[in-house]
């Protein structure tokens, strides 16, 4: 292959490489200020999100977080650095950014935020000239819960606190006491979860 066309090819896996960052990023925008139709943009027909509190076709969790915007669940959203993977035939991608989940809600009586730290491993594929996403899978690394109230006589149930994985045992902490049904097998910073996604994600791109 000439330089010029190795050039080229540089600069194409760098546009795509920044085509799916402007995803990742419209994707947080568009669900945390409510833009759903916007937000239905970043997903292929087929997408799929998986999370501590749903799991199943993003026409769905759309849905659920139209419901639990409605009714004033508070999720939001922080990215930080990210690492695209492309595929040989340059259709399919592996993404990863770093991110922040932040939720409030009242557990037992008291305000509080819980902040859980971890990423975004996103199975993303070209078709027809647009990136999109079509399967979310976040992988939770560390968090807490601060009352909003640093006064506040606060006190959790360790027997239920410490019955939920490490990695995002207190936001599963207030999902529960929101009413929610957590997941308790997401992929964490290590472990069987983590490694049989790892191992997913090289599939994808070495099947494309």
């Amino acid at each position: 292959m000439s330089t010029s066309n190795n050039a080229a090819n540089d600069l194409e896996q760098l546009l795509d490489k920044l085509r799916i960052r402007e995803v990742i990023e419209n994707w947080v925008v568009f669900r945390d200020s409510g833009k759903w139709e916007e937000f239905k943009s970043v997903w292929h027909s087929d997408g799929v999100m998986m999370a501590t509190w749903f799991q199943g076709p993003f026409e769905e969790f759309i849905k659920v977080s139209i419901e639990g915007w409605n009714k004033g669940v508070s999720i939001l959203h922080f990215l930080g650095g990210n690492s695209v993977e492309l595929s040989a035939s340059g259709t399919r991608a592996i993404s990863q950014t770093k991110m922040t989940i932040t939720q409030r809600g009242l557990v037992d009586g008291f305000e509080c935020d819980v902040v859980c730290t971890g990423r975004f491993y996103d199975f993303m594929e070209k078709r027809e000239g647009r990136w999109g996403v079509v399967l979310r899978q976040p992988i939770y690394e560390k968090d807490r819960i601060n009352p909003l109230d640093p006064s506040a006589n606060f006190k959790l149930d360790q027997t239920l606190l410490q019955s939920f994985p490490e990695g995002y045992r207190h936001l599963a902490y207030i999902q529960t006491k929101l009413g929610f049904k957590v997941k308790e097998d997401m992929p964490q910073l290590k472990g069987a979860a983590v490694e049989a996604l790892y191992q997913r994600g090289r599939d994808w791109l070495n099947h494309a």
